[in-house]
């Protein structure tokens, strides 16, 4: 598997990472046994790079890598999250905390959950406005200091944020929605990125899994699949979307590879200190997105891609979704 490194002078990861959210949430039916095996699979193919969250589950998915990589942690660049508290009621509650105190009580848990003595990169997972980012970052740094984290990153937060946390502590990556539906971030956050010399992890690189065409219609999905409410997955906003789809799917056949892959590489190809994380839940999935990495476009001709594929339809998340972004 080729390399990137988190910035020009950060930590070396596989080019494409995993992003493990859907073995245990949000993504409808699970199954323990194939993500295990997925995760083992990727470590097999060189994919070292894997990404979790405390929120996923919550606390479930968390546990779950942690089992997966027991035997192996020598082996893996171990990121999570921490920042949404989730409620388990009915429907489910959640808040945004970025306290310094609960920065260091939520380490300590993911810690233990994932049965580990330090985690690689700890993100903060969305920006909390009730707490000045220079509060939480330098509760981070005293996580570093102690040892138990070794690199900070920040999620969905906006150019100006990062500016200010990158003055308290270097911040080595900032994962953010990307990808070819997903672009908003290339007008002042990808510059920004350039200029401070931060990585972006890119999530979602596959639009969700629809710009690969696994699914057409809400109606594919399982029930407790976040994604058949979504506003991109819904209404006009669908038809539209599946037109995109289609352009992606035909330029992906005139290079002879899967739209999955066409996904993905464009977003390698949009810079250097670039890496996607694309989820799956399936050994037969990881091993095609894998294969992306050996499909190289030149930056010429990701530009001429991004101009062939339309605006996506609707926003990224719904209403509450989206006042927890960009932050």
């Amino acid at each position: 598997m080729e390399k990137r490194t988190l910035g020009p002078d950060g930590p070396e990861v596989s080019a494409i990472g995993l992003g493990c959210m859907g073995m245990s949430a949000f993504y409808g039916a699970t199954d323990e046994p194939e993500a295990l095996r997925t995760i083992a699979r990727a470590l097999d193919l060189g994919c070292n790079f894997l990404d979790t969250s405390d929120m996923y589950g919550p606390h479930t998915n968390e546990r779950l890598v942690g089992k997966a990589i027991a035997s192996r942690r020598d082996e893996v660049f171990l990121a999570t999250k921490f920042g949404i508290k989730i409620e388990m009621t009915d429907p489910p509650k959640r808040a945004i905390d970025g306290s310094p105190a609960y920065v260091r009580q939520a380490c300590d848990a993911s810690l233990e959950r994932l049965g580990v003595d330090h985690i690689d990169l700890y993100y903060q997972h969305r920006i909390d406005p009730s707490t000045p980012i220079e509060e939480t970052v330098g509760a981070m740094a005293e996580l570093l200091a102690a040892g138990k984290i070794r690199h900070i990153g920040l999620s969905e937060a906006s150019a100006e944020t990062i500016r200010r946390a990158h003055a308290v502590h270097p911040i080595t990556a900032v994962q953010t929605e990307y990808s070819l539906w997903t672009r908003e971030l290339e007008q002042e956050i990808l510059p920004t990125l350039e200029e401070l010399g931060i990585a972006l992890v890119a999530y979602s690189p596959l639009g969700r899994g629809f710009l690969s065409g696994r699914f057409s219609s809400p109606d594919d999905l399982d029930d407790g699949d976040f994604r058949k409410y979504g506003p991109r997955f819904t209404g006009e906003n669908l038809e539209q979307n599946l037109a995109l789809a289609a352009r992606v799917r035909e330029i992906a056949e005139e290079k002879g590879i899967t739209p999955g892959q066409l996904a993905l590489a464009w977003v390698m190809a949009r810079g250097e200190h670039i890496v996607p994380i694309p989820g799956t839940k399936r050994v037969s999935y990881l091993e095609e997105n894998l294969a992306a990495a050996d499909v190289h476009l030149s930056a010429e001709e990701a530009e001429r891609i991004a101009d062939a594929i339309p605006a996506a339809a609707g926003e990224r998340y719904d209403p509450e979704g989206m006042r927890t972004v960009n932050h």
